[in-house]
C-alpha cells in the first residue's frame, strides 16, 4: 500500500486505517449498548439451555459493557494514529469476535454484525499503513 518510488502511504491504505478505528468505536458501541441492556433488563435476551458458554444474562452484560469500552478507547487511540494501537487493535478485534460468537445463542442478528465488524476491522488493521506517514501530495 505505499508507493514504492517515494515511500509514501496511499490514501486508500490511509482510509482503510480510519475506517479501522470508526468500526472499533461503532464495535465498542455496539459491545456496551448490549451489555447496558443485559444488566438492567435481563430477560430481555433468550438464555439456551444446555449452551456450553452459559453465563448468568447479567455477568455477560458486565463483560460486553467492559469489553465495549476497551474497543472504543482502542479505536479512538487508532484514530489517533498511535502506532501501539494497531497491535492492541487487532488483538481487541480478535478477542471481540470470539466474545460476540460465544454470545450468538443470546442475541444472533447483533452477534454477527459484530463479528463481521471485527473481522473487516482485523484485515484493516494488518494492512501496512501509518496514518501519520501520509501526505497528500496532489
Amino acid at each position: 500500500m505505499t508507493s514504492s518510488s517515494s515511500g509514501t502511504t496511499s490514501g486508500w491504505a490511509v482510509g482503510f486505517t480510519a475506517f479501522a478505528a470508526m468500526m472499533m468505536i461503532l464495535i465498542g458501541f455496539f459491545q456496551g449498548a448490549m451489555g447496558l441492556v443485559a444488566v438492567f433488563n435481563q430477560d430481555f435476551y433468550a438464555v439456551t439451555p444446555n449452551y456450553i458458554f452459559s453465563f448468568d444474562v447479567g455477568t455477560w452484560g458486565w463483560i460486553h459493557l467492559i469489553w465495549g469500552i476497551v474497543v472504543l478507547i482502542a479505536g479512538f487511540s487508532v484514530l489517533s494514529g498511535q502506532t501501539w494501537a494497531r497491535v492492541v487493535g487487532t488483538i481487541i478485534a480478535i478477542v471481540s469476535a470470539i466474545e460476540a460468537f460465544a454470545f450468538i445463542p443470546y442475541q444472533p442478528f447483533w452477534s454477527i454484525i459484530v463479528v463481521t465488524l471485527s473481522v473487516l476491522v482485523i484485515w484493516a488493521l494488518t494492512t501496512k499503513v501509518d496514518i501519520g506517514e501520509y501526505d497528500d501530495v496532489n
